[in-house]
């Protein structure tokens, strides 16, 4: 990890929960965005989006929501899904201890620290997130919805399910502007699905863009399968312009 970058513990109702923490270059303050990994875990390719972000003149939080599980070697998001028994693990192991009510209590520490901060701008914070993140992300942008200026989803997966912790539940309590991009190849979270999600945004009148990319689930991370380059710059290109519309082009 490069000098800007911090590994720190927090301490939540259920233990600690190691993060990250993306400085850009100056003294700050800057504006938070608090960044929600996806399901293959905390490994290089995901670090690399947090020292990304921090140039977009931005500190970026990222924590380790799979750390109730215990600590982990980076994981190889070309095989962890492809082969059954690393799937398997996986899922008992880690989704099922990452549950949304579990992730959401801890989503107030996270708030809390990037708020006690002195490098942090007062006030409202951007939420992203990336397949499991981006569900995370909307998630925290209805239970949060006071604290959070903009939530980001990119190739998140179960957004408008009959679940009962789906975020397009949430609608009515988010009072933030919300973007989702979704791919044209993903199970998780198919055309019809992504309509509904359409109408529970704009029936509770939440300012949204739900948009599809010509890409297959996974796109912006380097080491996946899916990994697309052109796809991957349309969402920093995306996500940049998020920013600037929620903290101003003085970000640093």
């Amino acid at each position: 990890m490069n000098e800007a970058v911090e590994m720190i513990d927090l301490e939540t109702r259920d233990g600690t929960c190691p993060a990250y923490v993306f400085r850009p270059e100056g003294s700050g303050p800057w504006p938070a965005v608090l960044v929600f990994m996806d399901g293959i875990g905390i490994r290089p390719a995901m670090l690399a989006v947090g020292e990304r972000l921090a140039t977009l003149g931005v500190l970026a939080l990222m924590p380790d929501v799979f750390y109730r599980s215990g600590p982990y070697a980076p994981m190889d998001a070309k095989t962890v899904f492809a082969d059954p028994e690393q799937r398997r693990v996986l899922m008992e192991k880690f989704f099922a201890l990452a549950t949304t009510p579990n992730v959401m209590s801890d989503v107030e520490t996270f708030l809390a620290h990037l708020a006690g901060r002195a490098d942090v701008r007062p006030g409202k914070v951007a939420v992203t997130g990336y397949c499991l993140g981006g569900f995370l992300a909307l998630n925290a942008a209805g239970t949060y919805a006071d604290r959070i200026a903009v939530a980001a989803s990119f190739h998140g997966g179960r957004l408008a399910t009959d679940a009962p912790d789906s975020p397009h539940r949430l609608a009515a309590t988010m009072r933030t502007k919300v973007y989702v991009a979704g791919a044209i190849d993903d199970a998780s979270f198919p055309d019809a699905m992504k309509d509904r999600l359409e109408a529970a945004l704009t029936d509770a009148a939440v300012d949204h863009r739900v948009e599809t990319y010509p890409a297959r689930h996974g796109w912006v991370l380097t080491d996946t399968m899916a990994y697309d380059a052109d796809a991957a710059e349309r969402h920093w290109t995306t996500l940049a312009a998020l920013l600037r519309e929620a903290f101003g082009d003085a970000q640093g």
